[in-house]
């Protein structure tokens, strides 16, 4: 088999309820429930007890006595599923979004960057715990489906990668259920005719499954029983913003903390946007708090810029004058950057050396050529041997930004 197990699909686990333990740490470990009368998301220790989604709040109480029951912070939800995924597209341009919680991503044309998918798979789960405290598991395979099913099979917080020359035996083995498009009403009929693995529905005679089905569903399944997908990645529009973001857990608000920070998340944002030859007229940056509120701060600028050193400057301003408007915050726990108002890298309008004192800011100035040369003379580097074989002296080793 030639393809190369390069699908991954990633699915961040009891997402509700985790955000709900990550907003609140006493529920941490405890059975818990998003919802009222009807149970919305349920924690793992939840469901120990039988608790699930849909089911009735006096129903999930009675199963488990000890069930707490949250209202829900919708917009937090939002904004960390958005995190979640964009932790992805930092790896690939190709990913599909399906849910506030999960998305497929295909990583075939960035192995050379960031190693094989299943390093790729472990950097994605790594970066998502350590950036934005949640669980989450990843599947890797050769096809959509099979990835979405290897994804369950991972839960919870975990990782599993199916080798292609394998994939059959894999798939065969599992339960029904755990294919795409079938739910409770598709498995009871299932189960009437005595099938509940995959394997047992891949074995039925052709076309059994139409009468009982009907011709769509019988003949989708029949193929995806044989991992038969051909579906690729469905992209989203042409991105209207690149950003990136660090945990920082509890750390001081100090300049020693948050400029080499901000160095390493200009060096990721800037890298992006000169791979998809894109310029941005506006940065903000996100400084959250040790309690979890955030500020947000924001300039947009007259020309368009992606050069690392511009960005992370402008960024540190940025960062500076959020800090000063709360002298009362001492601990900051989260640091963002963000670029957009985006625009098609063009011809850059030539600047005379006036001797401004932001003449290294602009990009159409002397010493702001410079900058856009260097990092493009990294890009290249990088694009050849990998990430780590170049980087900054600003961002390694904490020297000034400099030219």
């Amino acid at each position: 088999m030639d393809a190369l197990a390069t699908i991954l699909h990633a699915d961040l686990d009891a997402f509700y309820a985790s955000v709900e333990q990550l907003l609140d740490p006493s529920l941490r470990g405890r059975p818990i429930a998003v919802g009222g009368g009807v149970v919305l998301a349920a924690s793992y220790e939840a469901k120990a007890f039988g608790v699930h989604s849909g089911m009735p709040g006096r129903r999930a109480r009675e199963l488990c006595p000890e069930l707490t029951f949250v209202s829900g912070h919708f917009t937090e939800y939002q904004r960390l599923g958005d995190a979640a995924i964009q932790v992805l597209g930092d790896y690939t341009p190709l990913f599909e979004r399906i849910s506030i919680d999960e998305a497929f991503a295909d990583v075939a044309g960035c192995t050379h960057l960031f190693g094989p998918p299943a390093d790729i798979a472990k950097a994605i789960r790594r970066r998502v715990r350590e950036e934005l405290g949640l669980p989450i598991s990843v599947g890797v395979a050769r096809t959509k489906h099979l990835a979405k099913i290897a994804s369950q099979v991972a839960k919870p917080d975990g990782l599993v990668v199916v080798d292609p020359a394998t994939e059959v035996d894999f798939l065969h083995d599992l339960p029904v259920e755990l294919m795409w498009g079938v739910g409770p009403v598709t498995k009871a009929r299932l189960s009437e005719k005595g099938v509940l693995t995959i394997g047992q529905l891949a074995r039925l005679p052709p076309g059994s499954l139409e009468p009982l089905l009907g011709d769509a569903l019988g003949q989708k399944l029949a193929a995806l029983a044989w991992n038969r997908d051909p579906r690729e990645i469905k992209t989203p529009r042409r991105a209207q913003s690149a950003g990136a973001q660090s945990a920082l857990g509890k750390k001081p608000a100090a300049a020693s903390i948050y400029r080499p920070t901000l160095r390493h998340l200009a060096d990721r944002v800037g890298s992006r946007l000169r791979a998809k030859s894109r310029l941005g007229r506006t940065v903000s940056v996100r400084v959250r708090f040790a309690d979890l509120r955030a500020v947000t701060r924001s300039v947009t600028l007259p020309a368009p810029i992606s050069a690392t050193a511009t960005l992370a400057e402008i960024a540190e301003d940025l960062v500076r004058g959020a800090l000063a408007d709360h002298p009362d915050e001492q601990t900051i726990s989260l640091l963002a950057i963000s670029v957009s108002n985006l625009e098609d890298h063009s011809s850059l309008q030539l600047e005379f050396p006036l001797g401004l004192e932001d003449e290294n800011r602009r990009p159409g100035a002397k010493k702001g050529m410079v900058r856009l040369v260097v990092d493009r003379a990294v890009d290249r580097v990088r694009d050849r041997f990998g990430w780590e074989a170049i980087g900054y002296a600003s961002v390694a080793l904490g020297f000034p930004l400099g030219a």
